[in-house]
């Protein structure tokens, strides 16, 4: 008897503290970019891209969000060219959810003849990580 609650009173110490030692995963963030401006009638958009080693806010915020619209903006000033361009970011933690997103977004831009879908890919162009 006593055997069986030497042995119960170890798995239930075991139990406890293997609960205080489990890790929350990090969760994934994912993002793509969207680029239009006023006098031009291309829209330039990004694939889903996970952002590295990225946590959002408690509020659900990505953190230095203005830093990757300025780094697709950079990408499309010296790399194509493109000026006076307003650029935009869409993030979240739901891969499909943001694939919704994007698919309701680029719908818009499609409705308009006039409006070229230009993609950019993640060959041409990947957000990183800003500098804290």
């Amino acid at each position: 008897m006593k055997f069986i609650k030497l042995a119960l009173s170890l798995v239930l110490v075991t139990v406890v503290l293997s609960a205080f030692t489990l890790k929350k995963e990090k969760e994934q963030v994912y993002a793509f970019g969207v680029s239009t401006s006023f006098t031009d009638d291309v829209v330039y958009y990004t694939n889903i891209q996970m952002l590295d080693s990225v946590t959002l806010t408690k509020q659900g915020f990505l953190p230095q969000r203005e830093l990757y619209t300025y780094q697709l903006k950079n990408y499309l000033e010296y790399q194509k060219g493109e000026k006076n361009r307003t650029c935009m970011i869409y993030f979240s933690e739901d891969q499909a959810k943001l694939d919704k997103e994007r698919t309701k977004i680029l719908n818009k831009y499609k409705k308009n003849k006039e409006t070229s879908l230009q993609l950019i890919t993640s060959d041409e162009f990947e957000f990183t990580k800003p500098q804290e």
